[in-house]
């Protein structure tokens, strides 16, 4: 990783939607901006990180991506895709009890996802390593 890179993670100033709408823009289609986001994401997410596939008993399951939930402190962050859309929610939790749920934009989950992580980072090398990749567009 270059130098430029790393301090781009750890600036705190991080365009986070210029980010979110790169990663927006970059991936027309919704199911190969979820694919990225598992790729790059899975590793330092790990359990907290849950993917759901298409098919199902009677079909064979295949990799395209049809639901990701990713848990991050009190916050749950899913899309799901419906139709070629990709719908966003975002719900807090406290004490185990989801208080409150909404619906976003894409952009805007996005942008609640990348600066959790960012947040994460700081103490984090993995969630380090894999904000990284998504700012410089390498996966591992």
């Amino acid at each position: 990783m270059s130098r430029a890179s790393l301090s781009a993670v750890d600036d705190p100033s991080l365009d986070l939607d210029l980010l979110a709408s790169s990663l927006s823009a970059d991936a027309g289609d919704v199911r190969l901006l979820l694919k990225a986001l598992v790729t790059r994401l899975s590793d330092a997410l790990g359990d907290r990180l849950s993917v759901e596939r298409s098919g199902g008993r009677l079909r064979r399951r295949t990799d395209e991506i049809r639901r990701v939930s990713i848990r991050l402190s009190e916050d749950q962050l899913d899309a799901a895709v419906s139709g070629g859309i990709l719908e966003c929610t975002v719900s807090r939790s406290s004490g185990g009890i989801r208080i409150r749920s909404e619906k976003v934009t894409t952009d805007e989950w996005l942008r609640r996802l990348l600066g959790s992580l960012r947040d994460e980072a700081a103490s984090s090398e993995a969630t380090r390593l894999a904000l990284e990749a998504l700012v410089i567009g390498e996966s591992g």
